[in-house]
């Protein structure tokens, strides 16, 4: 499973990280979730959270010093991908470069792979 965080992706996603501690978070497990879910305006929306709690069917890698959770449900989604953070005068955020999208929409947050409906799973 190939989640590439850019430099500048991996710096704010440290920062959010920092920005996000509590007595109860376990700093050592503590990371990112990226995910694909149903939405959006071409059937799959991708979604970043802040967590510390490992599941049982969740791809764990290291980018840098940002630990990435993927389920296993998102991980044929999101092979390959690249994540950056672009910061502009009308538009700043996390952009997502998916060699498995077929289609996206213009704000960049959704995408279609292949035919399949959007349903959360691996297109063939």
């Amino acid at each position: 499973m190939t989640v590439i965080l850019t430099e500048k992706a991996e710096f704010r996603l440290r920062a959010f990280l920092r920005g996000s501690a509590t007595e109860e978070t376990n700093n050592a497990t503590k990371g990112i979730r990226i995910l694909v879910k149903d939405g959006g305006c071409n059937g799959y929306e991708y979604g970043i959270e802040i967590t510390s709690k490992l599941q049982p069917d969740d791809v764990v890698s290291q980018q840098g010093n940002v630990l990435v959770y993927v389920d296993a449900k998102s991980a044929p989604l999101l092979e390959g991908v690249v994540i950056d953070f672009v910061e502009g005068v009308m538009d700043s955020g996390f952009k997502f470069s998916n060699p498995n999208a077929t289609d996206t929409c213009g704000c960049g947050k959704s995408f279609k792979a292949g035919d399949c409906s959007p349903k959360g799973v691996p297109c063939s």
